[in-house]
């Protein structure tokens, strides 16, 4: 059986090719613009290494952070929400708490940033009581329909639908559901029955509205993808990996985008465990650096160790469904280095990206990053090939980047590029004690697993800082990721709430 794992970082777009354990992989530049264009550049990179088709590739199995991005970016649809009359305000109030409990000026996100503005709240008459999702008054289905044509003469791209205690009795709901796709044939439809029909108003509210905001352009992605790749001649239906650790078919995940929400990052926990148990161990801690973040994930007996629904966002936003618990910070190899406007010295979160990149990439990147430092220090050698096409690094321009920045630190080049990467170190360092030591577990029980194309350049100081007595270099660390995607089963989840 010939399958393909595919995931999409900041900087490089990796693919682990695997013909019944003879492996084939391939680095490719990542996209920003479209993202896709970098999945069908590894496809027919990797197969063409191979000496394969994609008519040949029985499975292949994607990782995206394009919705995760989006709802991180508030680059959203414009939604709106159709809800039980007296409760159009529950995505603003929510729990009523706040980030910072003794601050009396602070931003509330879901209240400056809404997922769905107020004025395209609307609510029509109808109830379903609990305990027995019992109809107390009908739906006025006319009023229905004049609010439905209003929110389309607003212009909205995406239609959420959340009823009290339509996890009970969905009925309305999906009558509501059948009007919008008669006076709207086409609109991106959220329906919270359909998404998560589990209780906890603001959180199913929170839910069904993200998937609202991020499907149109999520799905968009995913059909034209399903679609061009289907004209390369691939047969089957492309899986993608969900937040919970399983693979879906791309037509579910584009109808379900909210739970995508975390598809990248697991597969760098995935392939770590899977890395872990072929070198003898149960209990790792991964550490996947790639071009822009730096995840943090902790397996105990090589199990997923998964969020409670309550604690499981993206930002500042609730996303109610099944997600692995991976920590993730701005820590890459394209995070660049600065003096803030205090003259502290700092590095991340933001980053070069893929265009133009670090500069030692030569696509006319000049800000100092991670990976300069990298070249800087010679820690990475230039003349080694590091992507398809034989991709090289300028070592003068990563030099010439640290030497401004240096300057003005009143250091030397080589210290600046030092302490950059000490001042990532530090930051890894605290995130791993946060998911392993502030959570009962002590990192001498297990072995770190460097991945990501940064990995094995910090893991070694950081296992010897936080006493790990074991560093797993895998033979491909850069596509880890990748390998984890083919590691996993095709999962179909259902959710529901029980009342006993």
């Amino acid at each position: 059986m010939k399958r393909i794992g595919i995931d999409v970082g900041g900087t490089f777009t990796d693919v682990y090719l695997d013909q019944n354990g003879i492996v084939t992989v391939e680095k490719v530049a990542s996209t920003p613009h479209d993202p896709g264009e970098a999945v069908v550049n590894g496809i027919l990179a990797v197969t063409e290494q191979a000496g394969l088709a994609v008519t040949d590739i029985d499975e292949i199995v994607h990782g995206t952070t394009v919705a995760t991005n989006i709802a991180l970016t508030g680059k959203g649809a414009r939604v709106g929400l159709i809800t039980t009359e007296g409760f159009r305000d529950v995505l603003h109030i929510a729990r009523h708490k706040k980030p910072m409990n003794f601050s009396l000026q602070q931003e509330l996100p879901w209240q400056s940033r809404p997922l769905v503005k107020r004025r395209d709240r609307m609510t029509v008459t109808e109830r379903i009581t609990a305990p027995d999702g019992e109809v107390l008054i009908p739906l006025d289905e006319d009023e229905v329909r004049e609010k439905v044509r209003t929110l389309l003469n607003r212009g909205v791209e995406a239609i959420a639908v959340c009823l009290l205690h339509s996890y009970l009795n969905p009925v309305h709901e999906e009558r509501i559901a059948e009007i919008i796709e008669e006076e709207a044939p086409g609109i991106y439809l959220s329906v919270s029955s359909r998404i998560v029909p589990l209780y906890r108003e603001y959180e199913r509210f929170s839910t069904t509205a993200l998937n609202a905001f991020v499907g149109p352009s999520v799905s968009r992605y995913l059909n034209q993808l399903d679609s061009v790749v289907k004209n390369l001649g691939f047969r089957n239906e492309i899986q993608i990996m969900q937040s919970s650790g399983g693979m879906t078919p791309i037509s579910r995940a584009a109808r379900q985008p909210v739970t995508l929400m975390m598809s990248g990052p697991v597969g760098g926990l995935l392939g770590g465990i899977w890395a872990a148990k072929a070198s003898g161990f149960d209990n790792v801690i991964t550490l996947d650096i790639g071009g822009t973040s730096a995840d943090i994930g902790v397996s105990v007996g090589g199990k997923l160790r998964m969020r409670h629904l309550l604690d499981s966002t993206i930002g500042y936003y609730q996303a109610m469904v099944p997600m692995v618990d991976i920590d993730t910070i701005g820590a890459g190899g394209g995070s660049i280095a600065y003096i803030d406007e205090g003259g502290i010295y700092r590095v991340g979160p933001d980053s070069a990206g893929a265009r133009p990149g670090p500069a030692a990439y030569g696509f006319g990147g000049t800000q100092p990053t991670s990976t300069d430092a990298q070249v800087t220090l010679g820690r990475l050698r230039p003349d080694r090939g590091l992507a398809s096409g034989g991709f090289t690094m300028d070592g003068d321009a990563a030099v010439a980047a640290f030497d401004g920045l240096a300057e003005n630190l009143g250091m030397s080049t080589v210290a600046a590029a030092e302490g950059a990467l000490q001042l990532q170190r530090f930051d890894m360092a605290q995130a791993i004690e946060r998911n392993s030591i502030a959570r009962g577990y002590d990192p001498q029980h297990f072995a770190l697993v460097a991945a990501g194309g940064a990995g094995p350049l910090f893991s070694c100081e950081l296992a010897q800082e936080l006493q790990i007595p074991t560093v797993i270099v895998p033979p491909h660390p850069g596509i880890v990721a990748a390998t984890g995607l083919l590691s996993t089963d095709r999962v179909v989840e259902a959710m529901g709430t029980y009342r006993h």
